[in-house]
């Protein structure tokens, strides 16, 4: 804490001195070696960085709360950097765990699934994993696109309805294709993705 303080009186002092001290606001992360901190860290100046952050986290809270989850993450897998999340706080040791269901699901593919050719790619849109813990959390992941994935954390009693997860998620994906269809100016008044979009358990009973 002693060294973050001193970096950051010296990097405010520089700022002053260069009158840059109203344009820029500086962030300041704790980090080290030994756990995630550093991706944790790298995912909070990487969302600053994306304008349809807003748009995304919006996305993922009607997806948990139809789907009755305890903690979702929008990753890019190569880099293991969470680039949206729900509202929830984010738990160091849920972020942790949802960064080693990649590194398995990945392993695991590279060993069993790309077989003789090895221009595939490990991660492809058949690419999905559910791990159950023993203390009755279930984990999965299901791949977005190419290069992200959503990974939840959820109670093991809710994975019961795990057809309307699966339809749900359906929803989430279509919705990111137009959120980055907007982005590349590819979309011409199509499908509009809304909360009613999505189905809930109640729903489905």
């Amino acid at each position: 804490m002693e060294t973050q303080r001193d970096i950051h009186q010296r990097a405010t002092d520089d700022m002053i001195e260069a009158g840059l001290e109203q344009q820029v606001n500086l962030s300041f992360y704790l980090t080290s070696i030994y756990d995630h901190s550093i991706f944790e860290a790298f995912s909070k100046v990487v969302q600053k960085l994306i304008p349809q952050l807003p748009t995304l986290e919006n996305l993922i809270n009607i997806f948990v709360s139809n789907s009755q989850i305890e903690k979702a993450f929008l990753f890019d897998v190569v880099s293991k950097i969470y680039v949206a999340t729900d509202s929830s706080p984010v738990d160091m040791q849920s972020y942790e765990l949802c960064c080693d269901m990649i590194d398995v699901v990945i392993d695991v593919s590279c060993i069993y699934g790309i077989g003789d050719d090895l221009e595939v790619s490990a991660f492809d849109e058949q690419s999905a994993s559910v791990i159950k813990l023993n203390n009755s959390t279930v984990l999965f992941l299901k791949e977005v696109n190419k290069v992200l994935a959503l990974v939840c954390i959820m109670r093991e009693e809710n994975y019961t309805h795990s057809g309307l997860i699966d339809f749900n998620f359906k929803c989430f994906r279509e919705a990111i294709e137009d959120v980055f269809a907007v982005r590349a100016g590819q979309f011409h008044g199509g499908r509009v993705i809304k909360d009613k979009g999505l189905s809930t358990v109640e729903e489905e009973e």
